[in-house]
């Protein structure tokens, strides 16, 4: 394919070339078309690099019912997402080598290129868990962060070890249950949309418990030397102290962290709207806090953003506070969100493009990816930003059915390749779409 007149991030107007490789064969001006090739006009619009997500959670095994390999790689085409980590706490858990080998043989079937994280728990596997071909540990949970994963102290010092002796990074889910304030969940909480829950789980899950926790993972990670990374920072305290951590760290790999597209764009005041179905772990913060989070973003204190897409049925979600899965869908709505962003002025497209492709492929390893140039791979989103969308629940691919976006303006992708493949294409003028056939590959076989 060549693709012509696109303008990259940073501005320029070049034609590329996809190399019969799946890898960009040129980024030039004035290329002429060989025969056979398919030549897509692109002037007017903007060709970026596939969006890294590096905190998904596909459900699969075990919750099929919720999000399927095939549903999540699809919404994650439709949305530029181009590569995936999927996240270790599916059913069975990914904490050893047979439960690596049963998810990977589902991933099989994505149209997008994924990472499989292996997962810590008191009878976690290591030795056969590092034999596969492992993005990274985590989400590791510590202790009694969340669900039935916490580890305590010790065994999540010997995993950081475990993972620096072997040059794997760590992905940490960084919340202190000890502080989470109890009496948040007194009284009558029953209700899906009621004033009573509005904000009672952020309250129960304080900003406080993130940034204790924070420092506590921060600190381990300097004593083992591992790569940390510190999952779905919902705080401008949480973002400040890995910034503070990076300066103080030695050696080539300081820690990194992401925040999600929900803590972003929603905050509290959103909180009686969506009631049960914004519950996430962590949870909405203050307006205030929300807005420090972006200013961080925008300022280059964020690493990266991930949507930990953590989708559950709209069944699930309208029972009680207590009683209602945490997590959002998320993965489709990551690039169009950040996208209408940029269409307000309020980022730019190169920290746009940093912080969904560049940083993660470069935290992470992942050489062939993350940018637009020659010997990449051709994961390739193209899209107008004259064109938003409202976000509806109805129009997006994932199996969950709704999104806490709902209303929201994004800019959505006309056309997404996976190493030079299409893996979805939407005609800019009757809004047809088509996907193309599963060509996605564990990004840690080469």
């Amino acid at each position: 394919m060549l693709i012509t007149g696109a303008t990259l991030a940073d501005g320029r107007v070049r034609d590329v070339r996809i190399g019969d490789d799946g890898r960009i064969a040129a980024v030039a001006e004035g290329l002429g078309a060989d025969a056979g090739e398919r030549v897509l006009e692109a002037r007017g619009r903007h060709l970026l690099p596939g969006a890294v997500d590096v905190h998904v959670h596909f459900r699969e095994p075990g919750g099929s019912h919720k999000e399927t390999w095939t549903s999540g790689s699809e919404s994650a085409a439709a949305g530029g997402v181009t590569t995936v980590v999927d996240q270790p706490n599916t059913s069975p858990p990914t904490v050893d080598g047979a439960a690596f080998d049963e998810k990977a043989a589902l991933a099989a079937g994505s149209l997008v290129d994924y990472g499989i994280n292996g997962g810590v728990t008191g009878d976690w596997d290591p030795e056969s868990l590092f034999e596969r071909p492992l993005f990274a540990l985590g989400e590791v949970f510590l202790a009694d962060s969340t669900g039935d994963m916490g580890i305590d102290a010790d065994l999540f010092a010997d995993a950081l070890d475990a993972a620096a002796a072997r040059d794997v990074p760590v992905t940490v889910h960084a919340e202190d249950a000890t502080l989470f304030d109890e009496s948040a969940l007194d009284g009558d909480l029953g209700g899906v949309g009621t004033a009573a829950i509005a904000d009672a789980w952020s309250a129960y899950r304080t900003a406080e418990a993130e940034a204790a926790a924070v420092e506590r993972a921060l600190d381990a990670g300097a004593e083992s030397d591992a790569q940390v990374h510190i999952a779905h920072t919902s705080t401008p305290e949480g973002i400040d102290a890995v910034v503070a951590a990076r300066g103080d760290a030695t050696g080539d790999a300081g820690p990194t962290c992401e925040v999600t597209p929900h803590h972003l764009f929603l905050s509290r005041e959103d909180a009686r709207r969506l009631g049960t179905f914004g519950r996430m772990n962590p949870p909405l913060r203050s307006e205030e806090r929300r807005a420090a989070v972006f200013e961080r973003l925008r300022d280059g204190g964020v690493d990266v953003v991930a949507t930990d897409h953590a989708p559950h049925t709209v069944e699930e979600k309208r029972q009680g506070l207590v009683d209602a899965p945490s997590g959002v869908p998320g993965v489709e709505t990551l690039y169009p969100l950040l996208l209408e962003s940029v269409r307000k002025g309020n980022l730019s497209m190169e920290r746009v493009r940093d912080v969904v492709a560049a940083n993660p492929a470069e935290i992470f390893g992942l050489e062939r990816k993350g940018r637009v140039a020659e010997g990449r791979d051709a994961d390739l989103v193209l899209v107008d930003t004259a064109d938003p969308r409202e976000i509806e629940a109805g129009a997006l691919h994932g199996a969950s059915g709704w999104t806490p976006f709902e209303g929201l303006l994004g800019v959505f992708p006309e056309l997404t390749t996976v190493r030079g493949e299409v893996v979805y294409e939407r005609d800019p003028v009757t809004g047809a779409e088509s996907f193309g056939e599963p060509v996605g590959r564990n990004v840690r076989e080469r």
